[in-house]
């Protein structure tokens, strides 16, 4: 459930999997401000239109799918040194993301990165 940048608590895979079992496959995109704050927001994979402007930061596996987690290249300049673990906590937030309707939100946890997974990231 984790790659170099990107990972996922327990509680967040599952509500993963009911998203998935209602909109089919997902992704994350890290929102860097407005509706809700600097929220990850979940949409249906390819509903949210991704270009040159963001950075695949890795994909999360929940039972052996792939979740990709995106973020604007101009956030992704300020977060470069640190991980990112995707979460749920109880409340609803303000923003579009799938979980919403459920009484939950996602939200971002980061640390930075060690010195080892900074040179890893580098050297790829």
């Amino acid at each position: 459930m984790t790659s170099d940048r990107v990972a996922v608590t327990p509680e967040a895979a599952e509500q993963i999997r009911r998203l998935r079992a209602r909109h089919g496959p997902v992704m994350f995109h890290q929102s860097g401000g407005c509706c809700d704050g600097s929220a990850p927001m979940c949409y249906p994979a390819g509903e949210f239109a991704t270009s040159d402007a963001d950075v695949h930061l890795g994909d999360l596996t929940v039972d052996g799918q792939a979740v990709p987690v995106w973020m604007s290249r101009p956030q992704f300049e300020y977060w470069k040194h640190t991980h990112l673990t995707i979460d749920l906590v109880p409340g609803r937030g303000s923003g579009f993301s799938l979980e919403a309707p459920d009484g939950v939100r996602f939200l971002t946890r980061s640390r930075l990165l060690t010195q080892d997974e900074w040179k890893r990231l580098e050297a790829t």
